[in-house]
């Protein structure tokens, strides 16, 4: 597990390959992440959008963008987590992720980003 905290707010990863849904002789290699957001925080926040920059073994690089994670935008009150499940597809058995996220503050609707760990994916015979 990778973890990184930007003002309060902690984000944890942990990856996994599914060597069920790849296909290594085609270059389609699938990772999963699981994604733990701790507020740590003294306020409410709303996480609101995402932003990846995704790279694979080659050196090509790719960015993803959006609302919120996997549909949701929540909100978490101090103390609380939210952890969800999302997957990467990569043409390499090696790759790696990082980004942040924009969240707003409920009580006066500052907005702040907040970093994602950079995280690898690696097929396991390639840790041998």
């Amino acid at each position: 597990m990778i973890s990184a905290v930007t003002d309060g707010v902690k984000v944890s990863v942990v990856t996994e390959y599914q060597p069920e849904y790849s296909s290594p002789s085609q270059a389609h290699f699938v990772f999963t992440y699981r994604i733990t957001i701790e507020n740590n925080s003294n306020a409410t926040i709303q996480l609101l959008r995402r932003h990846w920059v995704i790279y694979d073994a080659h050196g090509s690089a790719r960015e993803g963008e959006g609302a919120g994670v996997v549909g949701q935008q929540p909100i978490l009150e101090p103390g609380e987590t939210h952890e969800y499940v999302s997957g990467c597809n990569l043409r390499s058995s090696l790759g790696k992720m990082g980004g942040t996220y924009l969240m707003e503050r409920v009580v006066d609707g500052k907005q702040f980003r907040v970093n994602i760990p950079e995280f690898t994916m690696v097929v396991p015979y390639r840790l041998n």
